[in-house]
């Protein structure tokens, strides 16, 4: 087995690892993910995969298609579990855009541009998570978002091909999520926790 592949399985192996405390908190209903964030996450991720593996971005986009089946599988946690179902215009918005890139990318035959765009949607899609997770600090958890942000390092590490298209996405969910982590800590240390 290659480096390239034993990081890529590393930033697999990282998915799953980070994934599975969350799920598990949305069973015990200690955390309440927004619903209209992971449908977003869900089709960003899942079109990003494929973009990164067009720019042959070799076992460096493993994470994300591993990543795209787990946010699929938290999204129908999240409405079956009526989790946060509230939904803005911006929600809309973000999701909207994120249906439009599949075809931008069919136009212009370059993936790119559907990269650039689900990135920013991406982005995005975390103003409802950052929103309700700033009055509510305790309904999501850290371990998530921390052990993600560890596996794209991993991820970009194992990219065989390093180019705008294949680095755009994890340098972007690597600074939300670090972010994310941060803004937790922060607020849990200013909001007492109610029982």
């Amino acid at each position: 087995m290659e480096n390239k592949e034993v990081l890529g399985l590393i930033a697999v192996i990282l998915s799953v690892v980070g994934f599975i405390p969350y799920i598990i908190s949305i069973y015990k209903g200690t955390t309440k993910p927004h619903v209209f964030s992971w449908i977003v996450w869900f089709i960003a991720t899942a079109i990003i995969f494929f973009a990164q593996v067009t720019a042959n971005g070799g076992p460096g986009a493993w994470a994300t298609g591993v990543s795209a089946v787990l946010v699929a599988l938290i999204t129908v946690l999240a409405y079956k579990r009526q989790a946060d179902i509230s939904i803005t215009k911006s929600d809309w918005i973000c999701f909207i855009i994120a249906l439009l890139a599949l075809p931008f990318w069919f136009f212009t035959s370059d993936p790119f541009w559907a990269v650039l765009i689900l990135s920013a949607v991406d982005f995005l899609a975390f103003i409802p998570t950052v929103r309700k997770t700033y009055h509510d600090p305790y309904s999501e958890i850290r371990t998530l978002p921390a052990i993600l942000a560890l596996r794209d390092g991993f991820a970009m590490a194992a990219f065989e091909t390093y180019n705008a298209t294949t680095m755009m996405f994890p340098l972007m969910t690597f600074s939300m999520c670090t972010f994310f982590v941060v803004m937790i800590t922060i607020r849990r240390k200013a909001v007492p926790q109610t029982v």
